[in-house]
C-alpha cells in the first residue's frame, strides 16, 4: 500500500458511511414504460439536494416538493448531502411521476421505510406541498410493464387505482399520502387491493344520439354503414346543413363494441395522454375526436418537446373527423398520410423519437365550394372557384380515402316525415356480422378489416368474375384511377359482399363500390 508523506489514510475515510436506498418507479418513452431505479445516498457533509441521471426541469424541481412535503407529513427530513440517481442514466426522464419514489428513497435512507416490502414495490406519484399524493398520467402502461417484469406491487395514487387495476396479476395499493405509503410499506396498515371488472369497462354506455334522428340521406347512411363494416375510410361533400357533422357522429354508435383488448390499447394512448377517466379505469366506447380546422401538425400528429401523442393517435381504433377539410393546412393534412397507409405515427423530435398507435377511420367534410352556397344553381362561385377549394385537397390523400359520397340538401319531405330512420342497434348488428365473417377470414394474421388487407390478400380474397372484371377496367380507363384507388374499390367490394353474406364479389357489389369514386372525376 502506498501512503503519502504526512498524511494518515484511516483520515481519508469518510467519518460515515453513506446510506444507500433503491426504488423502482418507471418512465414513459411513447407510450411504452420502461423500469427506473431511483437510488438515493445520503451522505453527511454540507447540506444540498442533488438529483442526476437525465431529469428535465419538472423533476429537477421536485426537489423543493419533496422537501416540503416530508416536513409537512410529519418527518425529518435530513440535513445532509443527498444524491438522487435516476438509472438508467442514458434516459431522459419527465414529469412529476418520481415525487414518491424519491421522497420514499429518502425516508428509506434514513431508515424510516423498512425494505421488505419496498423491494417487491414500484411507485408513482406527484406530490403536494402537504404530503398528499396527486394523480400522474401514464399508469396504465406502467401497469403493463409491471406484469411484464413480475413486479407484484404496484403503488399509484388512489385516482390512478382504477386505471392501474384492470391489469390482471398485479396487487395495485391505491395511496393518499405519503403518511400512507410509509404505512404501507412498514406493515403498520393492511395493504388495500383494488379490484376492477375489467369486462364491465367496455361495454359502451347508453348512447344520446342515434341513426334514427337522421332524416333522409339514405346514400350516405349506406355509404357509412359499408365504412363501418370494413373500417374504411369516408369523404362527404355537400352544403351545409346536409348533415355531414350529424352522420359522421353517429358512424362510432354502428361500429362493433372494443373488445378488452382493443380498450386496453385505446386506453393506454389516453392514459399517457393523461386523458383516462378516474372511475371507469378503461375506455368504454370507441373514440370519436373532431380537432378544429386550426390545428396544428403536432397538435393532430403528436410531437412536443418530448413527443406525445397527438389527435390521430386518441381516436386509434375509432373515428377522427376532420370538418371542412379543405380549410385545413396542407401540410397538416399531408401529415396524415403516414398513419392512413401504415397506422402508426413516428414522430421524432431533439429529445428523442417515439411512435404512437393511430389505426382510426378518417371522416372527412368539405362544402362544394369556398362560400359554402346550399346548391350550384344558387351557387355565387364560378366552376374554376369551386374546383379550386376542393383541389386543395391532394390526389394522394384522396386516393386513401376509400367512399366519396355525395350529400344533397335534405329536403322539406325528408324534414317532416314522422317515421324515424333505421336504428343505430340494428345497423350494428349487420356491421358486426360482416366483421365476423371478416376475423374468420383473417385468422392468424394481424388484419382485422378489410381496409387493412395487404396486395397479396387482396389478390387473394377480391377475386372478381369476368364481367365485374370488365366493368372495373372500364371505370379505372374513364377516371384515371391509381392503382392504389383499383385495390381500395377492390377492399370496398369485397365489404359489400360481405354485408350481403356473398363468399365471392360479384358485379353488383363492384357496381356499388364504384358509385362511391365519383369525385375522382372532378377532385
Amino acid at each position: 500500500m502506498y501512503h503519502f508523506r504526512g498524511v494518515d489514510p484511516s483520515r481519508c475515510a469518510p467519518d460515515t458511511d453513506p446510506v444507500l436506498a433503491r426504488v423502482r418507479s418507471a418512465s414513459l418513452q411513447g407510450i411504452q414504460a420502461v423500469v427506473v431505479s431511483v437510488e438515493v445516498d445520503v451522505a453527511s457533509g454540507l447540506p444540498s439536494f442533488t438529483t442526476v441521471g437525465l431529469p428535465d426541469s419538472t423533476v429537477r424541481e421536485s426537489r423543493d416538493r419533496i422537501r416540503a412535503a416530508i416536513h409537512n407529513a410529519g418527518f425529518s427530513f435530513p440535513v445532509d448531502r443527498i444524491t438522487v440517481n435516476l438509472a438508467p442514466a442514458d434516459l431522459r426522464k419527465e414529469g412529476p411521476a418520481f415525487d414518491l419514489p424519491m421522497a420514499v428513497g429518502i425516508l428509506a435512507a434514513t431508515g424510516v421505510v423498512k425494505p421488505d416490502l419496498l423491494e417487491r414495490a414500484a411507485l408513482l406519484g406527484e406530490l403536494s406541498l402537504d404530503g398528499r399524493v396527486r394523480p400522474v398520467r401514464g399508469v396504465l402502461p406502467v401497469a403493463l410493464l409491471c406484469r411484464q417484469e413480475r413486479i407484484p406491487l404496484l403503488m399509484v395514487p388512489a385516482e390512478n387505482a382504477r386505471e392501474a387495476a384492470v391489469v390482471a396479476g398485479l396487487h395495485v395499493i391505491p395511496v393518499h399520502s405519503i403518511h400512507d405509503t410509509v404505512e404501507y410499506l412498514n406493515g403498520e396498515r393492511p395493504l388495500e387491493r383494488v379490484e376492477a371488472t375489467a369486462a364491465g369497462c367496455v361495454e359502451p354506455g347508453p348512447g344520446t344520439i342515434d341513426f334514427a334522428e337522421v332524416r333522409g340521406q339514405a346514400h350516405a347512411k349506406r355509404a357509412l354503414e359499408i365504412a363501418a363494416a370494413g373500417g374504411h375510410n369516408v369523404l362527404m361533400i355537400g352544403p351545409p346543413g346536409a348533415g355531414k357533422t350529424m352522420l359522421a357522429q353517429r358512424l362510432a354508435t354502428i361500429l362493433p363494441p372494443l373488445s378488452l383488448d382493443e380498450a386496453i390499447e385505446v386506453s393506454v394512448v389516453w392514459s399517457v395522454a393523461g386523458l383516462l377517466s378516474a372511475e371507469r379505469g378503461l375506455v368504454g366506447s370507441r373514440p370519436f375526436r373532431a380537432p378544429h380546422h386550426t390545428v396544428s401538425g403536432s397538435g393532430l400528429i403528436g410531437g412536443g418537446g418530448a413527443p406525445h401523442p397527438g389527435e390521430a393517435s386518441l381516436a386509434h381504433l375509432g373515428v377522427l373527423f376532420l370538418d371542412e377539410l379543405p380549410e385545413f393546412s396542407r401540410r397538416v393534412l399531408e401529415s396524415l398520410r403516414q398513419p392512413l397507409e401504415d397506422g402508426v405515427v413516428t414522430v421524432t423530435r431533439a429529445a428523442g423519437s417515439a411512435s404512437f398507435p393511430a389505426r382510426f377511420q378518417l371522416v372527412g367534410a368539405a362544402n362544394p365550394c369556398r362560400r359554402g352556397c346550399r346548391s350550384v344553381e344558387t351557387c355565387a362561385c364560378t366552376p374554376a372557384e369551386r374546383e379550386q377549394y376542393l383541389g386543395r385537397l391532394s390526389g394522394p390523400l384522396l386516393d386513401r380515402i376509400d367512399l366519396h359520397v355525395e350529400l344533397p340538401a335534405v329536403t322539406y319531405a325528408d324534414l317532416d316525415a314522422d317515421a324515424a330512420g333505421e336504428p343505430s342497434a340494428a345497423i350494428r348488428r349487420r356491421v358486426v356480422a360482416a366483421r365476423d365473417r371478416q376475423a374468420a377470414r383473417f385468422a392468424g394474421t394481424d388484419v382485422r378489416v378489410n381496409a387493412r388487407m395487404s396486395g397479396r390478400q387482396t389478390r387473394l380474397f377480391c377475386r372478381v368474375p369476368a364481367e365485374a372484371g370488365r366493368l372495373l377496367g372500364r371505370a379505372v380507363s374513364r377516371l384515371g384511377l391509381s392503382a392504389r384507388a383499383y385495390h381500395r374499390i377492390l377492399k370496398v367490394a369485397r365489404t359489400v359482399a360481405d354485408l350481403a353474406g356473398c363468399e365471392t364479389i360479384a358485379a353488383e357489389h363492384v357496381s356499388e363500390a364504384l358509385q362511391y369514386r365519383a369525385f375522382d372525376r372532378c377532385l
